[in-house]
């Protein structure tokens, strides 16, 4: 079956063209122009990836996709904008946004993207069947994509999860910022560093018993960070 795309472009002539590029490499294709419509096309069938301009009409990009991520938060958002500056590309990636393409850019380079998106989810399908994980009081299930501390529920969001899941999958192996940001964002560029921090700063809020003092996420200094398997003497 063909992946599912929607695309959520005010520019009509490159709405079009998106969708016809898209088209032609044999996916199902459904666009729309502004974030209500959007979220009403969500509701009445999911798509596997969501192409979303930044700059919409009444309901801007970034509430579109807090919102795709409140109520879907396994679907692929790659967003387009207009902006090129790092503070606009860190928001989309802040609320959700699994990749970021700035205009103009070329249609190669964004079907390039949708399918490295799509690639991603087929990997998550694929380890559908995968155990959870358990160190210490600390249960993460990548199945069902939740996380428990000492029995209690840890409410995450999509990013949280994947990056604590990727080092969780990794025990005591130290990883660079930039090397989490390929791994878990998809992206290759130093300049999101801060994002990785903010990360691991609300994740380390919520699954550690004293986030000062970390049990699980600690630091690697002048390398970056990694999940420590069990408590150090």
């Amino acid at each position: 079956m063909s992946a599912r795309i929607l695309i959520v472009e005010d520019d009509t002539p490159l709405r079009a063209l998106l969708q016809e590029r898209l088209a032609a490499e044999g996916y199902a294709v459904e666009a729309v122009a502004t974030g209500e419509e959007a979220l009403q096309a969500l509701e009445a069938r999911p798509p596997d990836l969501v192409v979303l301009d930044l700059m919409l009409p009444g309901m801007d990009g970034l509430e579109v996709c807090r919102r795709l991520r409140a109520r879907h938060p396994a679907v692929y958002v790659l967003m387009l904008t207009a902006r090129s500056s790092e503070l606009d590309r860190v928001v989309g990636l802040e609320v959700g946004a699994d990749d970021y393409v700035t205009k103009p850019f070329s249609l190669n380079e964004l079907v390039a993207r949708v399918r490295a998106g799509l690639r991603r989810l087929q990997l998550d399908r694929e380890t559908a069947d995968e155990a959870p994980l358990e160190f210490d009081g600390l249960r993460i299930d990548p199945v069902r994509r939740q996380v428990w501390r000492d029995g209690q529920p840890v409410h995450l969001t999509v990013r949280e999860f994947e990056l604590l899941l990727f080092l969780a999958r990794h025990p005591d192996r130290p990883f660079t910022r930039l090397q989490l940001l390929r791994e878990v964002w998809g992206i290759d560029y130093p300049g999101y560093a801060r994002t990785v921090d903010s990360h691991i700063q609300r994740l380390r809020a919520k699954i550690e018993p004293t986030p000062g003092a970390p049990r699980y996420i600690r630091t690697v200094w002048g390398v970056g960070y990694k999940f420590q398997s069990s408590e150090e003497p």
